[in-house]
């Protein structure tokens, strides 16, 4: 049961998490930034088919979770999630594969851009109903209270996903059994295209919890410190027996909510003002202010991700389709169910 990385405090009383955290932030947030590009790219390009939705902006969520919590841990997600295999240690050239229908991808080729797994590395999806991942989280979360086993479930959503009428029948269920999820929103303000304040009297989403007596908090999701300091407590909140936790984190995509949206309900000056808080260029900023690393150095893993990436692609393209017999495989659990002969 072993934590990925753990923080530490300096003298200042700030948070400071060193050289080896900043680094692995650095490096997993321009992965998953050089992937998302591509994928634009690719996308446009009709490489692949179906809906794609990117998750250019909001890198320092998945980059902070990832040190705050074991790898035991679970994870589940809606169907921005091609950024949450890569942050777990799924090969980049599987991710891709799978985004182009290939048999070496994740789900072998069968789930596409909105629907990865990766068993091996405790991501139970990936899904394309709007909202429908918060009751399966909770439910995961169930199963391992059943077995006393001692990990949390992260269940993460969208902002347009809390209007849902599962997430109460969740939380009330889930407070009631004191079940060890953490409910996370990745509020980028927009849902599908309308924002927080034109949908809802409740704009500060971590108080939907509290009719179930369910502590929450706001996060600044453009900061991997904050994510990180705040899922870190969620965490021991949760392993200590206390029940699920609400995060709302605050965040926001720069491109439209998929590749088909010219994102139009939003200024341009907005977006820029966000730009300037990119978490990639703040984690950047930092290393070099420290000495932790130089130019030359955070060039050469920027470099280093856009070869892994091109090498992705290379491996999709270059990867069977399934065949059309596939169909019929991993549907049911018994491999010849309901053709079984007496």
């Amino acid at each position: 049961m072993t934590t990925r990385t753990a923080s530490r405090k300096t003298k200042d009383g700030a948070a400071a998490f060193g050289r080896e955290i900043y680094l692995r932030w650095f490096t997993d947030m321009v992965l998953m930034r050089r992937f998302e590009e591509k994928t634009g790219q690719l996308y446009t390009q009709q490489k692949f088919g179906g809906f794609c939705h990117l998750y250019i902006g909001q890198e320092a969520i998945l980059a902070g979770m990832i040190t705050a919590i074991r790898t035991t841990d679970r994870v589940i997600t809606g169907y921005r999630d091609h950024a949450h295999p890569l942050v777990l240690g799924t090969p980049a050239k599987f991710v891709m594969a799978e985004l182009f229908g290939r048999t070496t991808g994740t789900s072998k080729g069968k789930g596409g851009s909105m629907h990865f797994f990766d068993k091996e590395r405790n991501l139970f999806g990936g899904h394309g109903i709007v909202g429908g991942q918060i009751g399966l989280g909770a439910g995961i979360a169930f199963a391992d209270k059943y077995r006393g086993e001692d990990h949390v479930t992260l269940c993460m959503m969208g902002d347009g996903a809390v209007r849902q009428g599962i997430l109460h029948e969740t939380f009330n269920m889930a407070m009631t059994w004191q079940l060890p999820v953490i409910f996370i929103i990745e509020n980028n303000h927009y849902a599908m295209g309308t924002s927080v304040e034109r949908t809802s009297n409740v704009r500060d989403l971590y108080t939907l919890g509290e009719g179930y007596d369910m502590p929450g908090e706001p996060v600044n999701g453009m900061r991997c410190e904050d994510v990180h300091d705040a899922i870190k407590k969620a965490c021991d909140h949760v392993r200590a027996g206390n029940g699920p936790y609400l995060l709302e984190i605050k965040t926001y995509r720069y491109k439209g909510h998929s590749m088909s949206d010219p994102g139009k309900y939003r200024t341009k000056e907005e977006l820029e003002e966000y730009k300037r808080k990119d978490p990639i260029e703040d984690v950047r900023h930092k290393l070099l202010e420290h000495g932790w690393a130089t130019e030359k150095e955070l060039d050469a893993i920027d470099e280093k991700a856009k070869a892994e990436v091109e090498e992705a692609v290379k491996f999709a393209e270059e990867s069977p389709l399934p065949e059309p017999s596939a169909l019929y495989e991993d549907v049911y659990r018994t491999p010849d169910y309901p053709f079984v002969k007496d």
